[in-house]
């Protein structure tokens, strides 16, 4: 197969893997900067270019894009779908994902459990927001933040209001959540590919923080998940529309609830974990696709 890899750089870890597996599966694999790509978007011969040339129909493409080209990235995504590609993450589901309220509003209204969650913009009842999520500890996140980047954990109601005020100063949106008391500074990354989860690893942060993220210095090791966890971390990437995600959860007194869902999940922390090939799990499961996608056609 002809498969794409939309990414800003060829040298990214997740990037080389993918490129490496499809490689050694037989398949023609190109980089492809999506951000230096321009488009013909007329209904009658849509075309992407790239580098003074068109691209052409690729069997394939695998989205890696970044969290601050979205909008951009999604429209090369959403051309490759006109010129009917098969794109392993639509360009809907990448941006509903990224939207952190659009997609734990999509996942709340199909059941799935997530920690009690408020949201606010520039509303003065600071303490009607807190009073939403029924608790203090609690989490205060922007909703454009990355990798733990815009998180607070505010331990008294004092403190919750000093933060709340501040991000309303800076016309921020922002995400006001539960404090899992019981999950001891631990959540899970689950990676799933298709239907099924692959690899799993938890992350445990370090002393004197509350946020796991490996950016943020927190530890990782392989992790066994159980039936139930397994069910709705693939329930909520279908749900999301996401065929390749990486989905958050944290094991809770009332059972496992999802965090997030994440579009372009790097595969390094993940791999080196498990010990799991997930690149190699992602290029078997695009030629599995095809080949049903094929035979349909």
């Amino acid at each position: 197969m002809n498969i794409f890899i939309l990414s800003r750089n060829k040298n990214l870890y997740s990037t080389s893997r993918l490129l490496e597996a499809g490689q050694k599966r037989g398949h023609i694999i190109r980089v492809i900067g999506y951000m230096r790509c321009y488009m013909n978007i007329t209904s009658r011969k849509p075309m992407v270019y790239y580098g003074g040339e068109s691209l052409g129909k690729p069997d394939a493409v695998i989205p890696r894009i970044g969290a601050s080209n979205t909008f951009y990235g999604t429209a090369v995504v959403r051309q490759f779908e006109m010129m009917n590609s098969y794109c392993v993450n639509s360009s809907v589901s990448i941006s509903n994902s990224r939207d952190k309220l659009r997609s734990l509003q999509i996942l709340a209204k199909a059941g799935i459990n997530m920690p009690v969650t408020g949201f606010a913009s520039h509303t003065k009842d600071i303490e009607g927001v807190i009073e939403t999520v029924g608790s203090i500890p609690l989490i205060m996140k922007l909703l454009q933040g990355t990798q733990g980047q815009g998180i607070v954990l505010a331990e008294t109601r004092k403190a919750a209001e000093s933060v709340m005020s501040a991000f309303r100063q800076l016309d921020a949106d922002i995400m006001v959540q539960e404090f899992i008391k019981e999950s001891s500074g631990t959540d899970i990354r689950a990676f799933v590919v298709g239907n099924r989860v692959v690899a799993a690893m938890e992350r445990t942060a370090p002393d004197g923080e509350f946020r796991s993220n490996i950016h943020r210095g927190g530890r990782i090791e392989k992790v066994a998940l159980t039936n139930e966890e397994m069910d709705i971390v693939t329930v909520a990437s279908n749900i999301l529309g996401l065929s390749v995600a990486g989905v958050d959860l944290m094991r809770s007194d009332r059972g496992p609830l999802i965090l997030e869902v994440n579009s372009s999940p790097g595969l390094q922390g993940i791999e080196s974990s498990s010990g799991v090939n997930v690149a190699n799990e992602i290029i078997s499961f695009i030629e599995q696709k095809k080949e049903n996608l094929d035979v349909q056609s």
